[in-house]
């Protein structure tokens, strides 16, 4: 019996990288999966590869009416939603707090931020019509600690903000058996890293982490899939950091 059995979940960003493992390790433990991604070519091959339990809806997740439809087309072809993995994001450009543009700090805070809100506004209805429901929200480190070198202010301000998202949702849906908690990922092992770093930079990432290594992906879809499950009942509120114990340095 796997642990995802008779969910129904909508995953964001998930034509590749993380939100691309959490769909299939969802399908593996059973669940019915909506895979949301702007990216059409990728998304319905993925669909494609995972069977009949998985369908694709190409989504722009700073959509309002995107969402709403979301969320119908997975009633219409699952059922109501009983999970939600908020994957979806950007790092957006390099640039320290003067020389960002108000228009990409913005253009970030859309896809990174009000992405989360927007979806959890349009899934809680759902959630409750299912009885219930958890909400996974992927930030990062730089939603808990300020970091030297981190990408932007945009970027960081997002990733707090989702934070604060998670835990006023936790404590206005809980009597209704809706969850919500944060994911903090550090370094991990996608096309995002590999993009903006070589061989070896990531070897310069993973001395700097006490593990020893950078993170794979799977390594946080083990938790996200934990969250989903019936087995995380009594964790809402919180926040999941999975770095290696780079922020405990």
């Amino acid at each position: 019996m796997g642990r995802l059995n008779g969910k129904v979940a909508i995953i964001t960003g998930a034509a590749q990288g993380m939100g691309a493992e959490h769909a299939r390790r969802f399908i593996k433990e059973g669940a019915r999966v909506l895979i949301t991604d702007i990216d059409a070519a990728g998304g319905n091959a993925l669909a494609g590869d995972l069977g009949a339990n998985a369908a694709f809806f190409q989504l722009d997740v700073t959509s309002d009416a995107g969402w709403a439809a979301a969320v119908a087309e997975a009633e219409r072809r699952f059922g109501p939603v009983s999970a939600l993995v908020n994957n979806a994001g950007i790092i957006g450009s390099v640039a320290k707090c003067a020389d960002l543009s108000e228009g990409e700090f913005n253009r970030i805070c859309a896809i990174n931020q009000n992405s989360v809100f927007l979806g959890t506004k349009h899934v809680i209805p759902s959630m409750q019509r299912a009885g219930g429901g958890s909400i996974v929200n992927i930030s990062s480190i730089s939603g808990i600690v300020a970091i030297y070198g981190t990408p932007n202010v945009a970027y960081a301000a997002s990733k707090f903000a989702v934070r604060g998202i998670t835990k006023q949702v936790a404590i206005e849906y809980g009597k209704d058996s809706i969850r919500a908690n944060s994911v903090h990922p550090g370094y991990i092992k996608t096309k995002m890293m590999t993009d903006a770093l070589d061989e070896e930079g990531i070897k310069v990432a993973s001395a700097s982490v006490p593990i020893g290594r950078v993170g794979e992906v799977e390594d946080v879809s083990n938790l996200v899939v934990f969250l989903a499950s019936d087995e995380a009942g009594f964790i809402t509120g919180s926040e999941y950091i999975i770095d290696g114990g780079l922020t405990a340095l």
